[in-house]
């Protein structure tokens, strides 16, 4: 394997997790169109962030730990998939597509561990 290949496979699934992270992210900013306190906007911002500090925790373990990310983005799709299904499917695409794209990456770098830490 390619030095260049084996850094895009090293680095592709966590920096498609940070993106990832900060795309839901931007659907907690419509707590602030409603005319709540700061108390309960702060809440319901809290609330509605608890997704993306699941991404990020699962990411930051799985950055040590490769099968780790692949085992959870993959249930946390078929969770999701699960809760959202038969009423929202695009939902499910959009929202479900990358998580499994990163799971499959994270299962490729877990795969080729060995042959990504004898490259240069």
């Amino acid at each position: 394997m390619s030095h260049s290949s084996a850094r895009l496979l090293y680095w592709s699934p966590r920096i498609l997790a940070i993106a990832f992270a900060a795309f839901i992210s931007i659907f907690a900013l419509d707590v602030f169109g409603e005319a709540h306190g700061f108390w309960m906007t702060a809440l319901a911002l809290a609330i509605h962030l608890v997704p993306t500090a699941i991404i990020v925790a699962i990411l930051l373990v799985a950055w040590k730990w490769e099968w780790v990310g692949a085992v959870a983005y993959t249930l946390l799709v078929a969770l999701y998939a699960w809760w959202a299904l038969p009423r929202h499917v695009s939902w499910v695409e959009i929202l479900g597509t990358p998580l499994l794209v990163i799971a499959v990456l994270f299962l490729a770098n877990w795969v080729e561990r060995a042959k990504l830490h004898a490259v240069p």
